[in-house]
């Protein structure tokens, strides 16, 4: 084990309280309750030392701790190493031990009975072996759960009374909402990738995210819209909300390998015309798997308050794939299909010491300004701050726009008010836009996607008849609105004539198999969203535009020539060396596909002829 950058172990109890002074060792002597205390410094530690080594009077001098200060023995005894670790044992139960009475300076006026099996924090190696025989092991730490989110919130508000000059405190009590993530994020997808396919995804080219007009497109596209989208925080809001799945899906799916940028917009890459057809889960799966190591976005910069990010604090920041492990291995300990409270799953996370860092010299994040607000300062870079802000955005808009937990949330505004002591922090409403989720859940689509199955089994579907496919080419929606997804694949394929009437007509269709589209897939879904076979005119009628988009081939670009006179011409598409590289178009004209572009020049050259550019 390697200590060089923590405390030290210590072999003995002798050697742990040659570092004490005269009054420390009298005060430590004091606590044992005998009679013939000694005053010199060798006598002293020999004194405590001797009582130390008694089995009968150490074992009696544990049972008089209370019960917090034994499980603070008890895990430095049996844990891992022979050190006091005041945040995991925090995490783990509540509250830390009493280590005596302090003056208002912190400084240790008279310690507890605790304080004789440790020196500072470590426990002598000796003294370690002895409590081995009578102090039992710990609990294991425990990551509660529920079997449903609690449907409100009670939310307590505090402020300064100027008149009465004294704290007031306010409960309101909010609605929880529930979001089921896996039907979403199926939905979803595919309507990014047909989105994507018509072009309409524009995102930065320096920064790979979307552009404004591009999330507010999304916005109304998503299956029950973004997080918040019903939320409006009034015209004098100091801060918003903004968008999250929106924001979220054109990264994931270039992180995913699903789109690129071609110019300002978005494209579909083979991977993301492939994922059109695939089961979904796989294509989630995919994108879930390449976020995890993607450097196209630290989420941390989604914490808008939290400055500095792009300058002198982006060398101190940690890789994020290192974050995302630590986060995934989380998910994975949780509970399928029980709620867990996010608070929850921090303290668990700190408890069992499966912790991350996020940056290693937070003296260059600051807030509002960079000195007065620097997170440098004690307590302002603490784990609520910096690893749970981190771990909030990463749960909330990526881990749960995939579908891979189903989450329970409120506003984020006055949710957390932990950062209340931080310097430049009086005007904000909430420290980040994820501060109100408050539960989460990891649902089957999250066991497959976190390798926890093999197979996913989505759960069953409410089958109706959403459309009505006439004989004369008319698509009528019957079964209430469709889903965005639904209704932007059918305005690719045909046109709408009222508010729930689409009529099929060639144009248009041959305008989608020009797009990309295949009129296979127009088929597969009238039929599955009709319920039954379709009318034998819109059968003959599909299969006449199937055959004719395939009649004519695009084989790629070509050059046309115009040679001097039609005898040229003709020699030139009939020379064996030629021919093989050249097609005729007229009398005096020749096409030469460009990738035999290079070998026609070689074989007209020994002709005897050459090709100026």
């Amino acid at each position: 084990m390697n200590y060089q950058n923590g405390p030290q172990p210590i072999s003995t109890v002798a050697e742990a309280l040659q570092s004490n002074t005269v009054d420390s060792l009298k005060a430590l002597a004091a606590l044992l309750n005998e009679k013939g205390v000694p005053t010199r410094k060798a006598e002293l530690i020999e004194f405590i030392r001797r009582h130390l080594n008694d089995d009968d009077k150490l074992e009696a001098l544990w049972r008089r701790l209370d019960t917090t200060q034994q499980s603070a023995v008890a895990e430095a005894v049996h844990g891992p190493e022979p050190f006091f670790n005041q945040s995991k044992f925090v995490a783990k139960y509540g509250q830390a031990p009493s280590w005596g009475t302090s003056d208002r300076y912190g400084y240790r006026q008279s310690p507890s009975l605790l304080a004789l099996f440790f020196s500072g924090t470590v426990m002598p190696d000796d003294l370690r072996k002895r409590c081995r025989r009578f102090v039992p092991k710990p609990a294991e730490t425990q990551l509660k759960s529920l079997d449903e989110a609690p449907d409100s919130w009670e939310l307590v508000l505090r402020s300064w009374n100027y008149q009465t000059r004294q704290d007031e405190t306010q409960t309101e009590i909010l609605p929880i909402t529930r979001q089921l993530t896996e039907r979403a994020a199926v939905h979803d997808l595919k309507a990014l990738l047909r989105l994507v396919e018509t072009g309409k995804v524009a995102v930065s080219d320096k920064t790979s995210q979307p552009s404004a007009a591009t999330m507010r497109n999304l916005s109304g596209l998503l299956l029950g819209g973004d997080y918040y989208a019903d939320l409006n925080p009034g015209p004098d809001a100091y801060q918003t909300i903004g968008p999250i799945k929106a924001f979220a899906w054109p990264l994931l799916l270039q992180a995913g390998g699903l789109a690129k940028l071609d110019g300002k917009n978005l494209v579909l890459t083979r991977a993301g015309q492939k994922a059109l057809t695939d089961a979904p889960e796989q294509a989630l799966a995919q994108i879930w798997k390449r976020w995890l190591k993607t450097t196209l976005l630290d989420e941390l910069r989604r914490v808008d308050v939290i400055k500095g990010q792009s300058g002198k604090g982006q060398r101190g920041l940690t890789a994020t794939s290192g974050r995302r492990e630590i986060i995934r291995q989380a998910l994975c300990l949780c509970p399928p299909g029980r709620w867990i409270a996010v608070d929850d799953l921090f303290r668990y996370m700190r408890a069992t010491e499966l912790d991350f860092e996020v940056t290693r010299n937070p003296w260059n994040l600051y807030i509002s300004e960079q000195h007065y607000g620097s997170l440098g300062y004690d307590g302002f870079h603490d784990w609520k701050i910096l690893q749970a802000r981190y771990a909030l955005c990463f749960l909330f808009e990526y881990a749960s726009t995939l579908g891979l937990i189903d989450i329970a949330y409120i506003s984020p505004y006055n949710t957390r008010r932990d950062y209340g002591d931080l310097w430049g922090t009086d005007d904000l409403d909430f420290f980040s836009r994820y501060d109100g989720l408050l539960y989460l859940r990891v649902n089957p689509l999250g066991e497959y996607c976190l390798g926890l199955t093999k197979e996913y089994i989505p759960a069953p579907l409410e089958q109706r008849q959403l459309l009505r496919v006439l004989p004369n080419l008319e698509i009528a929606v019957i079964g209430g609105a469709l889903e965005p997804a639904d209704a932007l694949l059918l305005n690719s394929y045909a046109e709408q004539v009222s508010d729930a009437l689409w009529k099929l007509t060639q144009d248009r269709l041959l305008e989608a198999v020009e797009a990309g589209h295949k009129v296979a897939t127009l088929r597969d879904w009238l039929h599955s969203l009709s319920g039954q076979p379709l009318p034998e005119t819109v059968e003959r009628f599909l299969s006449d535009m199937e055959k004719r988009s395939q009649s004519v081939q695009e084989l790629g670009g070509a050059r046309l020539l115009e040679c001097a006179d039609a005898a040229l011409a003709m020699l030139i598409a009939n020379d064996s060396r030629t021919k093989p590289f050249c097609l005729p178009a007229g009398e005096r004209h020749l096409v030469v596909p460009a990738e035999s572009e290079t070998r026609f020049r070689n074989a007209l050259r020994k002709l005897g002829y050459s090709l100026a550019r």
